[in-house]
């Protein structure tokens, strides 16, 4: 393909023949001359390499977890004699971000590295099969162009940096120590530690045998007993499609639903993870261990919301033969949506005789703003009292739903994890379960 610089210099000797017109040069002089412009740019051509002296090697990381940065080498092997400009295009989804064309030089028989980076915007599993390779001669009137095959997956997972900040750093999401394990029934739990008392902790607790020997004053701290059955339950539905600040509804009950699973496998709790729509997506059966983690991400990674309204009745009714042990049930879903069904209620009484049903969903911003606007004419006050009606509905349906012993929160988007892992611990030192 002829460039930019080609195209330039046949431009200026256009020009020059035209205004040689005017002088009345002869047509063989003209068709010379085009014909000496053209032989010598084809002799640039021997200066470049051929294409089976250049080859390209990607190295791209099989897991990205979405929404964070990743760098991606190329190498160029320039076996040939002459040095080459290149231009390159990885052919990447249109889902990542797409830094193209990268510019470089390839120097003679070396591999010189080509380093871009992206990021991917959506879950799932992507194949990348393609690499465009553009090179210019040494005079860089002509380009060749070489389309290479490097077939390759790439899973784009959730993005785990709240799972990964737990996992360092636990207090961060609740304390274990002071005046949190008061929530703790005393005597309730398994022998943990001794540690150094703090102010808040309970005087019954105090090791009287080692608060003599170390003269300061030590207590005992009690943990949750482990082995307990975690059932995560994760809605796809048509509103868990919602868009928020940073993602949609399922993204984030992703996001938080496998901090959860983190915390519950590290304290030894057996963990399964349901997701549904209208019917059941992925059920990943009870276990425990943290090698159970990435079992749980690889069978939820790539699960999307439905454009379709849940069945909570037959996920409840599937529920009720898989899950025979008593389980904290964790349901992650729209909270005004599942209010309004009157029909899941007669199936989630049934469920709470055997297990204990936690519900967290995301708060409405778009509500709670409208609810806090001060109003300035008559239709902002009517969006305003009509806000507020619906907040009312809710929580009068919430009540009636928690009177039956179905807990129910919201979180706003950011907190949902801290919310959720929160809750987890608080009923596990409560011994609720």
């Amino acid at each position: 393909m002829p460039t930019k610089r080609l195209l330039f210099i046949f431009s200026i000797v256009t020009i020059l023949l035209i205004v040689g017109t005017a002088l009345e040069i002869s047509w063989k002089l003209i068709l010379l001359v085009n014909g000496f412009v053209l032989l010598a740019s084809l002799l640039d051509l021997f200066f470049s390499p051929k294409k089976k002296q250049i080859s390209l090697k990607r190295i791209f990381p099989e897991e990205m977890e979405r929404g964070l940065p990743y760098h991606v080498n190329i190498e160029v092997k320039n076996m040939s004699a002459y040095p080459v400009s290149f231009r390159l295009t990885d052919g990447v989804p249109q889902t990542f971000i797409r830094p193209f064309p990268l510019h470089g030089k390839a120097i003679n028989d070396s591999i010189t590295h080509a380093m871009y980076e992206t990021r991917a915007t959506e879950r799932g599993k992507y194949e990348i099969n393609k690499l465009y390779f553009r090179y210019s001669s040494l005079l860089g009137l002509w380009e060749k162009q070489i389309t290479f095959e490097s077939q390759m997956s790439v899973k784009v997972i959730p993005d785990l940096t709240e799972t990964k900040n737990y996992l360092e750093n636990a207090q961060a999401f609740l304390l274990y120590e002071g005046v949190k394990i008061r929530k703790q029934q005393s005597g309730i739990g398994d022998f943990a530690k001794i540690r150094n008392y703090v102010v808040g902790d309970d005087p019954r607790k105090i090791n009287w045998r080692q608060t003599a020997k170390l003269r300061e004053v030590m207590t005992n701290e009690y943990e949750p007993e482990h082995g307990k059955y975690i059932t995560i339950l994760i809605d796809c539905g048509r509103m868990m499609g919602a868009e928020l600040k940073k993602g949609n509804r399922l993204e984030k009950s992703i996001e938080a639903a496998l901090t959860v699973t983190a915390a519950a496998l590290k304290k030894g709790d057996y963990v399964s993870v349901l997701a549904f729509s209208k019917d059941v997506k992925v059920f990943v059966p009870p276990a425990k261990g943290m090698a159970h983690m990435q079992t749980i991400l690889q069978a939820i990674y790539n699960i999307n919301v439905d454009a379709v309204e849940s069945n909570y009745a037959a996920v409840f009714h599937y529920l009720g033969i898989m899950q025979k042990k008593r389980s904290l049930l964790l349901l992650f879903s729209d909270v005004s949506t599942f209010l309004h069904e009157e029909s899941t209620l007669i199936y989630l009484k049934r469920i709470r005789q055997k297990h204990l049903f936690l519900m967290i969903g995301i708060e409405d911003e778009t509500l709670l703003k409208r609810i806090k606007e001060f109003p300035t004419n008559i239709q902002d006050t009517m969006v305003k009292s009509m806000a507020q009606q619906q907040m009312l509905i809710k929580k009068k349906e919430k009540t009636k739903w928690e009177k039956l012993g179905l807990l129910m929160i919201e979180a706003r988007e950011e907190k949902l994890a801290i919310a959720a892992v929160s809750h987890y611990i608080d009923i596990m030192n409560r011994n609720l379960l």
